[in-house]
């Protein structure tokens, strides 16, 4: 292995939400932190998006995907050539891509697994669009050695966390999906999908307001919780499954939503309120039921959009036990905005130097590989 340097890596990520392709040029160093020189959000075009969303909720052929694959691509080259023309050529791009479709269960027909993971947005369009070698697909390695493929960027949560102030910390991502991962002083780290983040809540108020997101948790604020929706909402089997385990927008998709709403009270307002509170409450009922009884924990540390909602964290504060301080990642200097193209950019730093990204602890996987894809 060639001896470790400073890299310059742009990484690239779209979640399960949606909203934007995620790209930040990053500067990687060899002890694995990560400083964010410059992130910018750039906005899907308006059919592209409707066609991912197309894709998600099952309406889409084959044509439609191979087309879709070349076509995110475009978009996250165009990403990345914003930030290329404002600080140059990095040394390579690190590119999540954007998940389509996540099945991490172990289906056989003939004996042969049918785990599988899906995320479109091809390497190679990227790599000829902007002239930079592209590493990619970090989620398919981890599901060949039988784990989930997810979540990922717990790996980069070890590095950041692990021996900070000798304190047990949670690192939870809000984003479409909310993952946890758990990082102490004297246990292996683990991590898993706590269930819905902002996927529900933004369907709702699309479905209701108009809007793409309940921005600062506003409409939420101004409404009540139905507690007889919630405790049904809360009776999901997901949420009793043990880790490890995932999940995404194939398990909360639109169906599951408007099934779910037949149930709603009638207020609008009250929807939002209540599904933000289940956001909260699943991701404080994994922590009772997975977490406390193998880790004392210390401190929350709150990432992604939901770090933004207000209503949101006040519905967290109210359930997580008062001894644990709340805070967010902007508190250690890592952007909520941009921490997952952080992480991506420390997985494909990992992948070019050989260095294992995956950690079996948290995905099920048989042992630790090295993830990702290099496209020239």
């Amino acid at each position: 292995m060639n001896e470790l340097e400073v890299k310059r890596v742009i990484g690239l990520m779209s979640g399960t939400s949606c909203d934007s392709i995620d790209a930040g040029l990053c500067e990687v160093y060899p002890n694995m932190d990560v400083k964010l020189i410059k992130g910018i959000n750039y906005k899907y075009p308006l059919h592209i998006k409707e066609k991912i969303f197309q894709i998600f909720r099952g309406e889409a052929t084959v044509s439609d995907i191979c087309k879709m694959n070349f076509g995110v691509g475009e978009c996250f080259a165009a990403a990345a050539n914003m930030l290329i023309e404002e600080f140059g050529k990095p040394d390579f791009i690190s590119s999540h891509g954007q998940t389509v479709f996540h099945y991490p269960f172990d289906e056989k027909i003939d004996d042969i697994s049918l785990k599988s993971t899906l995320q479109i947005g091809e390497s190679s369009v990227i790599a000829q669009k902007t002239g930079c070698m592209v590493i990619s697909n970090f989620r398919e390695a981890d599901i060949a050695q039988g784990g989930q493929g997810a979540p990922l960027v717990c790996f980069a949560d070890e590095k950041w966390f692990r021996g900070k102030d000798k304190k047990n910390y949670t690192i939870q991502n809000i984003g479409g999906i909310s993952n946890v991962t758990v990082v102490s002083q004297d246990y292996d780290t683990f991590g898993f999908d706590t269930g819905l983040g902002n996927i529900m809540i933004d369907y709702c108020t699309n479905k209701y307001f108009s809007l793409p997101y309940d921005k600062d948790g506003q409409i939420a604020s101004e409404g009540v919780v139905s507690d007889c929706w919630l405790e049904c909402l809360l009776q999901d089997e997901y949420y009793f499954t043990e880790p490890p385990k995932s999940t995404g927008r194939e398990y909360f998709n639109p169906k599951y939503i408007e099934n779910a709403l037949k149930y709603a009270p009638k207020d609008p307002k009250d929807i939002i309120t209540t599904v933000t509170a289940l956001t909260a409450k699943t991701i404080a009922d994994a922590y009772e039921r997975f977490i406390y009884p193998n880790v004392g924990i210390h401190e929350a540390v709150i990432c992604g959009g939901g770090a933004y909602n207000k209503t949101l964290m006040k519905f967290l504060r109210s359930y997580l036990p008062s001894y644990i301080d709340l805070k967010t990642c902007e508190d250690y200097g890592i952007s909520n905005n941009f921490k997952e193209v952080m992480a991506f950019a420390l997985l494909g730093y990992c992948t070019y130097y050989g260095i294992p990204n995956n950690l079996p602890c948290v995905t099920g996987a048989k042992k630790r590989i090295v993830t990702g894809k290099i496209t020239y």
